[in-house]
């Protein structure tokens, strides 16, 4: 992909450009999405928003990392969406369930782990997204860029528009709370997890 060149044509009014940017980059904004909101639909409805808001700001693009700016607008559109939800939180009735989970559940395939197993792992990701939403947003997005999507320093720094030194304390404070709140969940952490949080005791 000539990112350079979709980009070019993208800022002159090249939809079918701007939608092949899209899908270049579309997982990696669901998935900050998703970490932020932890809600499928709103974290498709953010991506979505997100990406006509990119669209529409082409021209203000002033070159660089083309990702990190197309995250940030990804960044700004969760804080916007959490700042709503603080201002009218909203209590669901019942409990979502997913009916494709209930009709085909991943398990079942032969080469997948046990039920046990699967169960545990759910499990644990449960803990870590519930860890990862107590966090304060600021920190929340720095640990989700870097620690789990594995973005470098410098494009996360970019991605939320702060100098590099903010971005590792950020992260070191993020780190702090999430192997705090990953205690109270220590039986579900893998053997070296826990090795590690003796350590950092």
């Amino acid at each position: 992909m000539d990112e350079v060149a979709l980009i070019a044509d993208a800022c002159k009014g090249d939809l079918d450009a701007f939608n092949r940017l899209v899908l270049a980059y579309q997982d990696l904004a669901y998935n900050l999405a998703y970490r932020m909101l932890s809600e499928e639909e709103a974290s498709q409805d953010a991506t979505q928003m997100a990406f006509i808001s990119a669209f529409r700001s082409l021209t203000s693009y002033r070159g660089g990392s083309f990702k990190a700016w197309v995250l940030r607008i990804v960044t700004n559109t969760c804080y916007d969406e959490l700042r709503r939800r603080h201002r009218h939180p909203t209590t669901p009735l019942e409990p979502e369930v997913d009916d494709e989970e209930i009709e085909s559940p991943r398990w079942l395939a032969g080469t997948d782990p046990s039920p046990e197993e699967t169960i545990e792992q759910n499990e644990l990701e449960e803990a870590i997204q519930h860890c990862l939403s107590d966090l304060p947003e600021e920190f929340r997005s720095v640990a989700i860029m870097i620690d789990v999507q594995g973005l470098a320093y410098d494009e996360v720094s970019l991605a939320v528009g702060k100098p590099l030194g903010t971005i590792k304390s950020r992260l070191a404070r993020a780190r702090a709370r999430l192997r705090l709140c990953l205690q109270g969940y220590w039986e579900l952490l893998p053997v070296q997890f826990r090795l590690d949080l003796e350590n950092k005791k």
